[in-house]
């Protein structure tokens, strides 16, 4: 969303998107504070500048000092499951420990109200490990997975579908718009889970 005032010539400054939600147990955006019909709250970052007028544009790292992004989907059998990728840009370390903070945006990209489950209890099996404190150097990273099925189970609740996703690394932390690599179709279940951050094996 972008915001401009009138200060002599019009300038324009980029708002980027921030979330908070989780929990411990499955809860719904409504109850992650602020008016479930909103946009999730934002935060303010520097744009990409140039070293020079030949150089290419070199992103700057945001001042949260990580990047989230996704790694792709895969979808068997109805279940979906998207990777995520959190990369330590900063010059500090940085520290996990816990699930990453997910919003699912229609596409006004306005939240769509889901439970969110931190583990996969009621989706799938295998991605239920419990966190584990984690602190990531420059240049390193974590990984974690979101998971949901494309479930219709009553013809009378119409099915959803989600175009955006954003992800913070933990409640309270700012988010980033993330490509979800297709539909978050959830169908009529109303729910996705997210496992705990983890450093990868590969």
């Amino acid at each position: 969303m972008i915001f401009r005032t009138a200060v002599g010539r019009r300038t324009g400054a980029a708002a980027a998107l921030l979330v908070t939600l989780s929990a411990c147990v499955p809860r719904d955006h409504a109850g992650q504070g602020g008016d479930p019909t909103g946009p999730p709250p934002k935060v303010t970052t520097a744009p990409s500048v140039s070293a020079s007028a030949s150089a290419a544009p070199v992103a700057e790292c945001p001042a949260s000092g990580v990047r989230i992004r996704s790694t792709g989907g895969d979808a068997a059998m109805g279940l979906r499951a998207l990777g995520l990728e959190l990369v330590n840009c900063g010059d500090r370390p940085y520290r996990l420990n816990g699930y990453p903070t997910v919003w699912v945006l229609d596409e006004r990209r306005k939240p769509i109200i889901l439970a969110v489950v931190n583990g996969a209890k009621g989706i799938t099996s295998g991605f239920d490990q419990p966190p584990q404190p984690i602190t990531l150097h420059k240049g390193e990273r974590a990984v974690a997975t979101v998971l949901w099925r494309n479930l219709v189970t009553d013809s009378t609740v119409v099915a959803t579908d989600g175009a955006y996703l954003s992800v913070a690394p933990a409640a309270g932390q700012p988010a980033e718009e993330v490509d979800p690599h297709g539909p978050v179709d959830v169908g009529n279940t109303g729910r996705i889970g997210v496992s705990a951050w983890r450093i990868p094996t590969t």
